[in-house]
């Protein structure tokens, strides 16, 4: 009862990765012995060349595992492939020099030979990537490759999950049926485990998702046991999933008791070194490369706003009130007012409500105006912040920045302020427009409990993309 779907993409994987190597390293010999006119270093024969290359082919593929570019958990996170793959490719090289310098045998026929592998091997495995990730999303819908799940539990996790697997085609993952006091839809369901396994034998069942912890251990117990018994994937998803998100650190209590840590958030020690380091060192950069540019919008706002900052005191890391600069897209009349002053004074309730289940906007607020419109569509508005980077009032990625009395209102504040505030975040970069202000809470809490450098990387290159993109529309 076990799906190897999952097995056999990563054998795929290492298959087009093996022959995407040997194409990269095969175009740069061409390239530089037979399409260049300079002289070679050493002349080695093409065929001695490709039979060292394939020989050596195993060292990135061992390289690449130990990156683990062949985990199930790092094929739908791009970001963090195209990091590894540029590790790896980089390794990978450097592996290959040192093997020619420690045998004295000649593998590059020229200096540049190794240069142009590196830079077709990084290219061409992003593109080899891509297209195995294609075929797997055709294959899905031809219904190869698809995991059997049995959602157990009654939470609101598993109503989640269930509409995150709902279409097979995508996911991969097709719901054979739950296991839970509540039907969902028109989805097979079953009050007991021992039922559902028993209506479900004729099926086969690859992967048990059990979404709460029932008081009863003897239940809890009979999951488990069928899924080792039958060999069948078996995951956990914790009722109180904001416990097991962060920095978790496994230790044996007394030699004996096996104790789980969890910290508030994983920006603790030398990443908080290095998170200040980087925000002043790009902050102050992009201050000396934008000062035209800020100064003629400081210019052009005055013009048409009759002003050019706007301040309002907000709150960040451990519960502190700064002063943020934006500059000024409100009319006069709203300018200072919090959204409830100033849909108040316009006498407009409704598009307070609206504005509030949108994610606090508006496409066509009332109390912009029309410059500052164009500004916040293509967040210009935000620049001056830079100067609160660079005072170490905010950070260049972290949770927004808010007013204290709509964070009051917000039951994890205390895990939202463990860290800085930021200019960007996760929620201006999850690609769904006009969510809510509790999910836009969820995105900066597991911001929070899951930071790491590469994180911020990620999101400040997704924050260009949605500018990029806005710009566009």
């Amino acid at each position: 009862m076990k799906n190897n779907a999952s097995l056999l993409y990563s054998l795929f994987m290492i298959m087009s990765d093996s022959l995407t190597l040997l194409a990269a390293f095969v175009a740069a010999f061409v390239l530089r012995v037979s399409l260049s006119a300079t002289p070679i270093i050493t002349p080695v024969p093409a065929r001695t060349y490709f039979a060292i290359t394939l020989s050596l082919v195993p060292i990135w593929i061992i390289i690449f595992s130990l990156l683990g570019l062949y985990n199930r958990s790092v094929y739908d996170k791009r970001f963090s492939e195209i990091s590894r793959l540029a590790i790896g490719t980089v390794l990978g090289v450097l592996s290959i020099i040192a093997v020619e310098y420690f045998t004295n045998d000649p593998i590059f026929p020229a200096k540049m030979v190794p240069i142009y592998a590196a830079g077709l091997t990084f290219i061409l495995l992003i593109l080899s990537r891509n297209i195995v990730r294609l075929i797997r999303q055709i294959l899905f819908r031809y219904n190869f490759g698809v995991s059997n799940v049995l959602i157990v539990g009654n939470t609101d996790m598993s109503v989640e999950l269930i509409d995150w697997l709902g279409k097979p085609q995508i996911s991969g993952y097709r719901i054979l049926a739950t296991v839970s006091g509540h039907k969902h839809g028109s989805i097979r369901h079953f009050t007991s485990f021992s039922e559902a396994t028993k209506a479900l034998r004729s099926k086969k069942i690859d992967s048990i998702m059990q979404t709460e912890l029932f008081a009863d251990a003897a239940k809890n117990s009979e999951v488990l046991t069928f899924a080792q018994t039958n060999h069948v994937a078996y995951r956990f998803i914790p009722g109180n999933t904001e416990l097991f998100i962060g920095n978790i650190d496994v230790e044996l209590f007394q030699s004996s008791i096996p104790m789980i840590a969890v910290h508030q958030t994983a920006l603790i020690g030398w990443g908080r070194i290095v998170k200040r380091l980087f925000d002043l060192l790009v902050a102050s950069l992009l201050c000396i490369l934008l000062s035209p540019l800020l100064l003629i919008i400081a210019l052009l706002n005055f013009m048409f706003t009759g002003g050019v900052f706007f301040r309002q005191t907000r709150l960040t890391r451990f519960n502190q009130k700064f002063r943020v600069f934006k500059f000024q897209t409100l009319k006069k009349a709203y300018n200072g007012m919090s959204p409830e002053e100033g849909f108040a004074k316009m006498n407009q309730p409704l598009l307070l409500t609206q504005f509030r289940k949108n994610g606090d906007f508006l496409s066509n607020d009332p109390r912009l105006t029309g410059f500052g419109r164009f500004m916040r569509r293509t967040s210009l508005d935000e620049l001056p912040q830079l100067f609160n980077v660079i005072k170490g009032d905010i950070s260049l990625v972290g949770p927004r920045a808010l007013v204290p009395n709509e964070l009051e209102a917000y039951t994890n504040k205390h895990k939202i302020l463990s860290v800085k505030s930021g200019m960007t975040g996760l929620a201006q970069v999850s690609g769904r427009k006009n969510i809510s202000f509790d999910e836009r809470r969820k995105l900066d809490v597991f911001y929070v409990q899951n930071w790491s450098f590469w994180f911020d990387i990620v999101i400040m290159l997704k924050t260009l993309r949605v500018v990029i993109n806005q710009n566009d529309q």
